[in-house]
């Protein structure tokens, strides 16, 4: 009987005892049932009254948490009460149907479903604190109720860019010329024509759809940001076209095919966004004055004339400059960059992903700098070779295995630096080959000199990282002032969930940091790190470790199994080290903190955005022989594509790695932690207080057995992808897995306003301005990892 032999196990693994004295309570209900003895409800009735006092003991009125704790008991209660009449006249046929039913109930809930399988999942994230403040001290305050401080650290000077030579940056307003708005990335719009008065009248104005759907099997989707610049929309579609539409009517002007093969097209990620530049003196009439260029996912850079859609002769050869040159070996899908350039002065910086978990010896994390006029490489880092920036000797290639930049980077066209979020070195999940420069710059801010791509400064967010922190954020540049006067600052989220804060000029600290011992042991005791960086003095959203009560389901079943594997696997807490004997678990898992949707910040409001996931994962590495039995196969040797889900090879190392990004119960499909598993959260940042912090994420598309409940419950849903803020005091963010966009107030985090998607809206917004209309717009191309609807929609909105 699996949920009373379950408690045993349960209580011998040193976890709660309440699972086997339910579960014998259960049985001795069911058995008086089938006898047709009052004693059965007498029984039930002591084992529901137990189960309640158990249950508010354990979680309080914390009701999501009770949700496998007290419903399906209560349904056995109301049938057991229903049992009473048919016990006091046992002859009536029907009586005795009451009575079968009940007690088959009973039995039911105490043996369950079987106690195997499990599946892969994601997770997100609850409220939000400081690390050393308790949840029930974080403030509530609506900002405008907020006393406004005299200048004071953390109070945001709203930007006047000055000309760094010639050369501009240009800034969000009627258009949306970069990915976060501007190089600076705080996607914020000046635009204040929709309102939250106004905004409940919002309304789709036009619908494009680029075409690009996978077929016959294949998994990719579009997370594209795109640009608006003077009458036209500027988008990139899932197999890398670039598609100019009519910002008014979304109508299609043009189109430029690279045509980029499918077997290149990554299966979570495909174009992120395109880079805009614009001549500072062009001859008159003369092409490709403005342009855009794109990074294609078979590792091309290509700039195209934004008014014709033909390729810039001038650029590289015939319009193209080819990304591989110097990367050696590789095969589609694993050197393949999804996100845009980054244009600072004239250089356009470009990086790339390296598909993880594959081998050791991957292709390199190289960093280039390209003249954005004639696509000349002018430096290339590679941090296996300093001081030298040119391309490498013949027969040679850029140091191979360094960690990648696959996110977004932001620049300063003033200070002449373009900041780069690094991840990790190929592999993830062991660290015993990396060199002294891996070390040194992994998962590390690293601030380049674009003149010459050498590293002005770089700070690193966590040490010797085994456990795929990668920085997934663009870094957002603001200026603040400090006891010591106007600062140019950085913020940088991280996927732990806290928020680093530099001076983008020196690299300096803006906040305060604090090394922590953490958790020693694992398969490279004598390589961890023993203390990591923590942030004491700016809110977080990192969580307390959890524990066996977090443990979650739809029934006390599903707790009950969710609570043995919690005691079954290695946890210490918050940087518990990789383990081969057992499974561990990783908590942030690596889709927690911020990923690459960044944050949005208001410098007027003096208010920072920041949605999040809290998501651990269940891991466990394997030895290469069992990997291998497995079929466990790098992406470049026969037999990848039957590599089984959740297992990466690791090759060229003694493990391979099972990846469970989060956990589920195998019968229900339910993840093993209580919700919520998303948040949103405001700050000001002149007080460094949270202002408001939410679940974010309704439960419409979740449910039990993968079936959407349509509930319009905040359960907090895992969430990718950032928010837009407004002048007019709006957040606008698509991003859950419950395929709704939402217009928020940004004072108290009320939805002041939804539509639904038709596909998944794991994108960031944009908002521009054309013929004093004011306008909207999301692309709805889901994700394979989020598990939602995969689509080609480019939706905008305005007022009627």
């Amino acid at each position: 009987m699996p949920i009373f032999a379950g408690g045993i196990w349960l209580i011998l693994l040193g976890g709660s005892w309440y699972y086997a004295l339910a579960g014998a309570g259960l049985l001795a209900t069911s058995y008086g049932l089938f006898r047709r003895t009052m004693a059965a409800v007498w029984v039930y009735l002591l084992t529901f009254a137990g189960t309640v006092v158990w249950a508010f003991w354990e979680v309080g009125f914390n009701w999501w948490a009770q949700v496998p704790r007290l419903v399906a008991p209560t349904l056995i209660l109301l049938l057991v009460l229903a049992t009473i009449p048919a016990l006091r006249r046992l002859g009536a046929p029907a009586h005795r149907g009451v009575l079968s039913v009940a007690a088959l109930m009973g039995v039911m809930l105490a043996m369950g479903p079987s106690f195997y399988g499990a599946a892969q999942a994601q997770d997100a994230t609850p409220p939000s604190i400081t690390p050393d403040t308790p949840a029930d001290q974080v403030p509530d305050t609506p900002v405008d109720q907020i006393p406004e401080p005299a200048p004071a650290p953390g109070t945001i000077i709203p930007e006047t860019p000055d000309a760094a030579a010639s050369f501009t940056m240009p800034e969000a307003g009627a258009d949306w010329p970069a990915y976060g708005g501007s190089h600076h990335a705080t996607r914020y719009s000046p635009l204040d024509q929709i309102t939250p008065q106004n905004v409940s009248g919002l309304r789709r104005v036009w619908e494009f759809r680029t075409g690009d759907m996978p077929q016959d099997g294949e998994r990719y989707s579009n997370q594209n940001t795109p640009l608006k610049i003077d009458d036209q929309v500027l988008i990139c579609s899932a197999m890398n076209k670039i598609i100019a539409v009519d910002a008014r009517t979304g109508e299609e002007n043009w189109r430029y095919d690279p045509q980029v093969p499918t077997e290149a097209i990554p299966y979570n990620a495909t174009c992120r966004g395109l880079a805009y530049y614009a001549s500072p003196s062009p001859p008159e009439d003369a092409p490709c004055a403005q342009r855009v260029l794109m990074n294609t996912l078979d590792a091309r850079l290509i700039a195209v004339d934004i008014r014709t859609g033909a390729l810039c002769e001038g650029f590289g050869t015939g319009g193209s400059v080819d990304m591989k040159e110097g990367i050696g070996h590789t095969v589609p899908r694993w050197y393949a960059p999804t996100s845009p350039p980054t244009v600072v002065r004239n250089i356009a910086v470009v990086h790339s992903q390296v598909r993880d978990g594959q081998r050791r010896d991957a292709p390199s994390g190289v960093v280039r700098g390209y003249d954005v006029e004639t696509g000349e490489m002018a430096w290339a880092w590679d941090m296996g070779r300093p001081g030298e920036t040119g391309p490498p000797p013949e027969g040679e290639t850029y140091t191979r295995g360094t960690p990648n930049v696959w996110t977004i980077s932001s620049g300063d066209n003033d200070l002449g630096l373009v900041y780069l979020p690094l991840g990790n070195s190929s592999v993830d999940y062991w660290g015993a080959t990396r060199s002294e420069a891996e070390n040194e710059y992994s998962t590390a801010l690293v601030a380049l000199d674009v003149e010459t791509g050498q590293v002005a400064w770089h700070y690193q967010t966590v040490h010797y990282d085994v456990w795929d922190y990668d920085l997934g954020s663009q870094g957002s540049l603001i200026d603040l002032e400090t006891e010591a006067g106007s600062v140019p600052a950085l913020i940088l989220p991280t996927k732990l969930g806290m928020f680093f804060i530099f001076n983008r000029e020196t690299g300096e600290l803006l906040v305060e940091v604090e090394e922590r011992p953490v958790p020693q042991g694992g398969v490279e005791p004598e390589r961890l790190s023993p203390t990591q960086p923590f942030v004491v003095d700016f809110p977080s959203t990192l969580k307390p470790d959890i524990e066996e009560r977090d443990m979650w389901g739809m029934t006390p079943l599903d707790q009950l199994w969710c609570r043995i594997q919690f005691r079954q696997a290695n946890y210490d807490g918050i940087y518990t080290p990789p383990s081969v004997d057992r499974d561990w678990i990783q908590y942030p898992g690596y889709n927690g903190g911020s990923d690459w949707g960044g944050v949005a910040i208001d410098p007027v409001r003096r208010v920072m955005v920041a949605n999040y996931n809290d998501t651990p994962n269940f891991n466990r590495l394997l030895p290469r022989e069992e990997a291998e039995r497995l079929g466990v196969v790098p992406i470049d040797e026969p037999g990848a594509e039957d590599t089984p889900a959740g297992y990466n090879p690791q090759s060229d190392t003694p493990y391979a790695i099972k990846v469970n990004a989060g956990w589920r119960v195998p019968f229900t499909g339910l993840l093993c932690k209580e919700p919520p598993y998303g948040g949103i959260m405001a700050i000001d940042l002149a007080t460094r207080q949270v202002l408001w912090d939410k679940p974010f994420g309704t439960a419409r598309k979740n449910g039990p057995f993968g079936i959407p409940s349509m509930l319009p419950l905040d359960i907090g849903t895992p969430n990718n992808a950032g928010a837009v803020v407004t002048a007019g005091g709006l957040i606008f963010i698509a991003a859950a897995t419950d395929d709704l966009i939402r217009a928020m107030d940004i004072e108290t985090g009320e939805v002041l306003w939804e539509d639904r998607l038709p596909a998944g809206g794991q994108a960031g917004p944009a908002m521009y301005e054309i013929d004093g209309v004011q306008y909207l717009i999301i692309n709805a191309g889901g994700h394979n990892f989020m598990e939602t609807p995969i689509g080609d929609y480019f939706i905008a909105y305005a007022l009627p």
